[in-house]
């Protein structure tokens, strides 16, 4: 499986998206860094296909419509916008 993930910062203002093939150990990587440290997991898609979680990161680092639709999705579970991703 390949995932595309989202977490969102301790104080709620920042959004990162990702890409992983292990999930779970890549979440641990991004514990491990200071800058991420307190981050959460908040959301994320599984795919079979490599390509299609790739071009899913893609989309959702660089087009606002796909950021706003999955802020739409997931409006309960933000405590912010998810503008602020990069």
């Amino acid at each position: 499986m390949f995932y595309v993930y989202v977490l969102q910062s301790a104080n709620g203002k920042t959004v990162y998206y990702g890409f992983s093939s292990n999930l779970k150990q890549r979440f641990k990587k991004h514990q491990e860094m200071p800058k991420h440290a307190g981050w959460k997991l908040i959301y994320y898609e599984a795919y079979l296909n490599e390509q299609d979680a790739r071009d899913r990161e893609r989309m959702l680092k660089q087009y606002g419509a796909a950021r706003g639709h999955l802020k739409q999705r997931m409006r309960r579970s933000l405590s912010t916008g998810l503008e602020s991703a990069g």
